[in-house]
């Protein structure tokens, strides 16, 4: 079956819950039983430490990690979940330099002793010096799990978004490349893995060699920009024009997805959202799962999973196999993905334990710490209660009202912690006997407990006196009427708070013939020049908050309408386009299924020039 490590930018952590198959169920459980992972590394996570939640920490049977910005919010983040049935990792740590501090400890971790640091860490003069230490692990950018088999690094590299951060991504990339180098040196086996915004090869993005062109830019000239040129220096067969930088003349890591997939185009990962261009697969791959090259045996298979909705990526994965050939002797992955005297020629001895549990992991941060899922606060049986005089039956008379009264009474006399849902039993269940006596006090049909609020009914309505004003919506349009005296009485009129646009129903005062010339003496206005005509009310209404015409484009479909972003004059500006997403060209098409070249800005349409 093997071992499957997953990568995916969600776009946020709660993102793919709004799409299928994922919104079925929304959890995260089930979103791991569908990847069919058992390592799973997101990025951009887009939370902070405070909007952590039951349902992301304490998924029943996985353990997580998280790396999450200091400073910004919703911004980077990043998160790589365990399977504990399956690997248990025997050291975690956040950011890649190291400069940061474990949990409850003020010691840096690459200050650690030796036993207790994953290792690897830049040396003094191994950074070019374009950034910051703390500021490269301070937003959330980067967690690493060892385990015995080999140390996995889940990352999340700075976009090149307008280049003013061209420093910080180059310096975060250049540690990045020197920390794996230094593991690989140390003897250690390393797998790296999630988004880092860098296409290695013309093959890995749509329709380059066109747009190279249009910008005058060679091939040769836009890989050997810094950071595609550093990347393709740390794989294998990668595209790098000589001479090599020093401390990088040999590749270290190889590319799975290629490795199993060397000539596939389209095997792309991220799309442009805004362009709608994911229809048509105009877009790059930037998301990988590399391996030293010591262990690219290990792996049976790498794939993308482009059909997975949920975010502008895809997730992407690789799968160890069962067993694994280390130094000619044949070893089952599980046994070296666990601590020793977990798993034996893959074969469990003992169960996840919270002993197991590393100082980074989220189990253990306070609000968390000792605490039960949701899940099994359901479904798990308490423990036996005190036996206790069973309560006595309810008699025939008691009214709902008694009931539900009764019920938040026991609910708020019992003193054990114990949830307010609770699996039945045949045996009933009270509360110790002190809490007894006022917690199954029956309260009369007449009263309800102070902290509900008094729910209205018809009889209440009735004495309430009817206040001046409009009570609804519906008495805007509609005139004033009188009824005749002797109907009063029958008249229900709700008060003040209770009509409106809150769901109540309009009722409207029984008229009699007898008083229907009455009435349209009422009706009358003062002014016989000024009639009120609700209907014409109502088409004017309509005209001022009608659904907008919109322009039609090329393909005869309704155009939708987007605002300018980019600096300048129009800056702001709204405008309409084609519905239609960009096609495999990636720029707008004439006579085809895909985007055409209709544009029309919105100051400059007018709902009369359709026909």
């Amino acid at each position: 079956m093997g071992v499957r490590i997953t990568s995916w930018n969600v776009n946020g952590i709660r993102n793919p819950f709004g799409y299928q198959p994922w919104r079925e169920k929304r959890t995260f459980e089930a979103m791991f039983d569908i990847l069919e992972a058992d390592i799973v590394v997101m990025q951009e996570t887009k939370i902070q430490r405070k909007d952590l939640q039951d349902d992301m920490v304490l998924v029943p049977g996985w353990d997580v990690f998280f790396s999450l910005p200091k400073h910004k919010k919703g911004y980077a983040g990043v998160a790589i979940y365990t399977r504990n049935s399956v690997c248990i990792p025997i050291r975690a740590e956040e950011g890649v330099v190291g400069v940061l501090c474990p949990p409850n400890s003020s010691t840096k971790y690459r200050d650690l002793p030796p036993d207790q640091q994953i290792g690897g860490y830049p040396r003094p003069g191994q950074l070019a010096g374009l950034a910051d230490e703390v500021a490269l692990d301070s937003e959330g950018r980067c967690v690493i799990l060892e385990f015995p088999a080999f140390v996995l690094i889940g990352t999340y590299s700075p976009a090149n978004s307008d280049g003013t951060r061209d420093d910080f991504r180059l310096g975060y990339l250049d540690a990045l490349d020197v920390r794996i180098r230094n593991l690989i040196a140390m003897g250690k086996r390393v797998v790296l893995t999630g988004d880092l915004n860098v296409i290695r090869s013309s093959i890995d993005t749509a329709n380059l060699f066109e747009r190279l062109r249009k910008e005058g830019i060679t091939v040769e000239d836009f890989f050997s920009t810094p950071s595609r040129r550093l990347f393709n220096q740390l794989i294998f067969e990668g595209n790098v024009r000589e001479p090599r930088d020093e401390n990088r003349e040999n590749p270290v890591l190889w590319d799975l997805g290629r490795l199993f997939h060397p000539t596939r185009e389209g095997m792309f990962t991220c799309w442009d959202t805004r362009k709608n261009s994911r229809p048509a697969n105009f877009g790059s791959r930037i998301d990988y799962v590399l391996c030293s090259d010591d262990m690219k045996d290990w792996f049976c298979d790498a794939n993308i999973q482009e059909g997975l909705m949920g975010s502008d990526h895809c997730p992407v994965y690789a799968t160890l196999k069962d067993i694994v050939t280390i130094d000619g002797k044949e070893v089952h992955i599980r046994d070296i993905l666990n601590p020793p005297g977990v798993f034996k020629d893959g074969v469990r001895l003992r169960e996840w334990t919270a002993k197991d549990l590393l100082p980074l992991s989220a189990k253990l941060i306070p609000e968390f710490d000792r605490r039960r899922s949701i899940k099994d606060m359901f479904f798990k049986k308490p423990a036996a209660p005190k036996s206790t005089p069973p309560v006595p039956p309810k008699e025939p008379s008691d009214t709902p009202n008694q009931e539900s009264a009764n019920v938040e009474s026991s609910t708020n006399g019992d003193s054990d912690g114990t949830p307010a849902s609770q699996p039945e039993s045949s045996a009933p269940v009270s509360s110790p006997a002190p809490k007894t006596a006022s917690g199954l006090k029956r309260t009369p049909s007449n009263t309800v407990p102070t902290s509900r609020p008094q729910k209205k009914t018809k009889a209440t309505l009735t004495k309430e006196p009817s206040s001046k004003g409009q009570s609804n919506l519906m008495g805007f349009f509609k005139p004033k009427t009188t009824a005749s005296p002797s109907k009063t009485p029958e008249t229900k009129e709700e008060p003040e708070s209770a009509g409106g646009l809150d769901g109540s129903t309009d009722i409207e005062t029984p008229i009699e013939p007898s008083s229907a010339g009455e009435v349209k003496e009422a009706s009358k206005p003062d002014n016989p020049e000024k009639v009120f005509d609700p209907i014409v009310s109502k088409e004017s209404w309509s005209k001022l908050l009608g659904k907008r015409v919109l322009p039609k484009c090329e393909h005869g479909d309704d155009c939708i309408s987007m605002v300018t972003k980019k600096p300048g004059v129009n800056r702001g500006r709204s405008f309409f386009v084609c519905p239609r997403p960009i096609g495999p060209s990636g720029q707008k098409e004439k006579g085809t299924q895909w985007r055409c070249g209709t544009f029309i800005w919105s100051s400059d349409w007018n709902a009369s020039q359709s026909s």
